[in-house]
């Protein structure tokens, strides 16, 4: 081949390459891609994982499976609760696969990382999955948004009400990373402002299966409660180790600051019961809740608990604000959702804050004695509503500055 063709073959593969490129990016742009990253086989797999992968696709599948004539796809990924596992898989999802919105993202360690990422291209954060409150304080975003929970609300609904039955000496057994960190901080916080204090705590390596040294510090501290800063597996672990030590039964009272329905599952009502918990869902709580949780049962084969409620609910008001805005550019449809009032199943009167934390009631629940309960997945008595306005921090107390503006 000569010189000039050469040339010649070059730029038409040059050009044959860029048609290929525009060509997969205009099919990337006709779909509508939402990729649920978690936790598929570790610590947290039961709570989150593949049940909150079935929850993003039942709300497609309910919209009609398309949205402005463009089909919706759900991808999932396990970032197996690592911060460089979890940014890589954003920055990949992103960049090159196409993926509009990355939902759940439990681990707040994770969760604090893929919301930097978004922030920095541009991309649609819809966190269902991560406790801490920080993600709507000094690591807000304007493409962020936090749907279900946080450190705060959790901290302000069971601390604030144990202290209030007289339980006010508090040793903290907290998850050695962002999460344990956040949720002891702000437990703290709502235990000193209602009357109580902390007499010490231990940080607990995450994940962790024994805890018995660390279970007998806080039998020894004289603390009328251990608070359990953690989630998940250790939370489980936690719990069952602290019946073998009889530590209940000594007098000291158990505190799950983030126990989800599926613990309780795991746990029996013989071990979890007289457990206050504090949560954004419970499956029997009228006609909707349960209305819900009987298609998703029939999916999932177990209840939803709060994230897969709040999947849901987060991802059919996304494919709702696309709908109205008529694009799926991360900045138009964060703004749309942030002025649309959230009536749902899930959320009566939500709204979605200037910082990107989504405001909606929370609930004080106990788990019931096993004579209560009528059968499986009937765990809790509410104790209480809280208010989404006193559950959730203040937008003025966070470090936003976004939402200063």
């Amino acid at each position: 081949m000569n010189t000039r063709n050469a040339i010649a073959a070059a730029v038409l593969a040059t050009m044959m390459g860029m048609a290929a490129g525009a060509a997969q990016a205009e099919i990337s742009d006709n779909v509508v891609r939402i990729g649920v990253l978690n936790d598929q086989s570790g610590v947290y797999s039961d709570i989150t994982g593949q049940a909150s992968v079935i929850a993003a696709r039942m709300a497609v599948e309910d919209y009609g499976g398309k949205v402005g004539g463009k089909p919706v796809e759900v991808i999932f990924a396990d970032h197996q609760n690592k911060p460089d596992i979890g940014s890589n898989i954003a920055n990949q999802w992103y960049d090159r696969d196409g993926v509009d919105v990355i939902v759940d993202v439990p681990t707040s360690s994770v969760g604090l990382a893929v919301q930097n990422i978004a922030k920095e291209k541009g991309k649609l954060h819809l966190n269902a999955g991560t406790g801490s409150s920080d993600l709507t304080s000094k690591a807000c975003s304007p493409t962020g948004i936090h749907y279900v929970y946080d450190t705060y609300a959790l901290a302000t609904g069971t601390g604030s009400a144990l202290v209030g039955q007289g339980a006010k000496k508090w040793y903290f057994l907290t998850a050695d990373y962002a999460f344990g960190h956040a949720l002891e901080r702000d437990t703290t916080n709502a235990v000193v402002a209602a009357g109580g204090e902390v007499v010490g705590g231990v940080k607990v390596p995450f994940p962790n299966t024994d805890f018995s040294s660390f279970l007998l510090q806080a039998q020894g501290s004289g603390a009328d409660v251990i608070g359990l800063a953690n989630a998940g597996g250790d939370t489980i672990n936690s719990i069952k180790q602290a019946a073998e030590f009889g530590i209940t039964q000594g007098g000291q009272k158990l505190a799950g600051l983030l126990v989800f329905i599926n613990d309780i599952h795991a746990l029996g009502l013989d071990v979890a019961q007289g457990l206050v918990v504090t949560t954004g869902y419970y499956w029997d709580l009228n006609d909707e809740t349960r209305a819900f949780a009987t298609r998703f049962m029939e999916k999932a084969g177990k209840m939803p608990n709060m994230l897969q409620a709040g999947i849901y609910s987060a991802v059919t008001e996304y494919l709702k604000a696309i709908e109205a805005t008529g694009t799926d550019d991360a900045l138009t449809v964060v703004n749309k959702m942030k002025e649309t009032p959230i009536n749902d199943f899930f959320a009566k009167n939500g709204h979605i804050r200037a910082d990107g934390r989504m405001v909606h009631d929370m609930y004080l629940v106990e788990v019931k004695k096993p004579d209560e309960s009528k059968g499986p997945w009937d765990y809790y008595n509410v104790l209480a509503t809280i208010p989404g306005d006193q559950a959730f921090r203040p937008i003025e107390k966070g470090e936003c500055e976004m939402a200063k503006k």
